[in-house]
């Protein structure tokens, strides 16, 4: 079934930036999501776990996970066009004394090196610390993706340790650096 792109108009922003937008993902995202991951299947295929998204019902599937309370999901918009930029996830919140979520992100081969995800987990985080009222964000890095580690030191998080054998990619298990940015860190 061949889904829509909503038209600017109809699209709700939870944050806006200087280039980009945040907003939360959905099926009619399907068809451009598809494009640009199939695109950038060498290039995510080292850094992302799991098959890729391919199917209608494979998407279906992936959305259903942001039902439940532990998981968002949201993607990185040009707020002038429109068109996808990145994708970002909030997993495994965790609420009561902790607040904490962990975040995954993709950006896609034709859109890389613009800046665009860099300004896009600023969004995030601000969105996360504001409206979500979460205190800690954690990702975790393979060390060789020198330009995961680069963007999220820009977006003002920080090393905390180191991973082994921490998440099985591309056949294998990979080590990993966490980074962390606490709502203080942001102040």
């Amino acid at each position: 079934m061949r889904r829509v792109p909503a038209k600017i108009a109809d699209v709700t922003y939870l944050a806006q930036g200087a280039r980009v937008a945040l907003r939360h993902i959905g099926l009619q995202d399907f068809e451009e999501l598809s494009v640009l991951s199939e695109a950038s299947a060498e290039l995510l295929a080292k850094w992302m776990p799991g098959a890729p998204i391919v199917t209608y019902e494979d998407f279906e599937g992936y959305l259903a996970r942001f039902d439940g309370p532990l998981h968002e999901g949201f993607l990185i918009c040009r707020h002038d066009t429109g068109a996808i930029v990145g994708r970002v996830n909030l997993n495994n919140i965790v609420r009561g004394t902790h607040q904490s979520a962990t975040i995954g992100y993709s950006a896609y081969a034709s859109t890389t090196g613009h800046g665009y995800m860099t300004e896009g987990l600023g969004l995030l985080v601000r969105h996360a610390f504001g409206e979500m009222d979460l205190h800690r964000l954690e990702a975790n890095i393979q060390p060789s993706n020198t330009a995961s580690l680069r963007l999220i030191e820009r977006v003002g998080f920080r090393r905390e340790g180191y991973s082994p054998d921490f998440q099985f990619i591309d056949g294998a298990w990979r080590d990993h650096e966490r980074w962390a940015i606490t709502v203080e860190m942001t102040r």
